[in-house]
């Protein structure tokens, strides 16, 4: 017996005295807790994802979709970035402004090669704005979730206003549950008994954003 069936077996016997005309979970537990906090304009809610995402220490940038390529060449040049990761999905555009190396994302990288990789580009599925939290899932224009976790910089591109939200209620509604989501607020941090913060330790040192707007 495999982990799994020993769950659902837990799970089998926890219900086996519920009567099947119950009450469903769904209609039983109520659902009228606010949406979001506040009533904000679409650019406030993108100022807020801003401000939020800046107090947990992330680097926010700011451009319009032809300025993209350029910024994300100054920002691997600026990090001194020799190597960059590229998703299979990501927009081959993003990078045209750029010499540095394009690592592919493959299945058979070990860790230790990505760990050599200096900085890794990607877009996100959702950001939430009450947060400061960007949400990843795995899809063509994000890789896997462990080239966002191995290299040190990570550069992640949100386009502003569509894959904004206000908060984890609308963002849960964007996503699918089935993949494998990554919820990101800020660099990695811990802190020990003595409160000493150290980064870098689950994930990136630096994390920067990027909001695309409109041209």
């Amino acid at each position: 017996m495999n982990s799994r069936e020993r769950i659902l077996g837990r799970v089998r016997r926890a219900l086996a005295d519920v009567p099947r005309d119950d009450v469903p979970y769904e209609q039983a537990v109520a659902r009228d807790y606010l949406r979001e906090h506040g009533d904000r304009s679409v650019s406030e809610t993108v100022e807020l994802l801003a401000e939020n995402l800046a107090d947990y220490r992330a680097i926010v940038h700011r451009t319009d979709t032809e300025g993209l390529a350029g910024l994300i060449a100054g920002l691997l040049e600026k990090r001194g970035s020799a190597s960059v990761l590229v998703p299979p999905g990501l927009d081959e555009g993003w990078l045209a402004a750029t010499g540095v190396t394009r690592v592919t994302d493959r299945a058979e990288s070990t860790p230790h090669e990505l760990d050599r990789v200096d900085s890794v580009v990607t877009t996100c599925a959702v950001a939430i704005a009450e947060t400061g939290t960007i949400v990843l899932d795995g899809s063509p224009d994000q890789g896997r979730r462990r080239i966002t976790l191995v290299p040190d910089h990570h550069i992640c591109v949100v386009r502003v206003p569509g894959q904004v939200v206000s908060s984890v209620p609308q963002g849960l509604e964007r996503l699918d549950p089935a993949r494998p989501l990554t919820w990101i607020s800020g660099p990695s941090a811990t802190s020990d008994i003595e409160l000493d913060r150290v980064e870098g330790v689950h994930g990136p040192r630096t994390l920067e954003v990027v909001l695309v707007g409109d041209s």
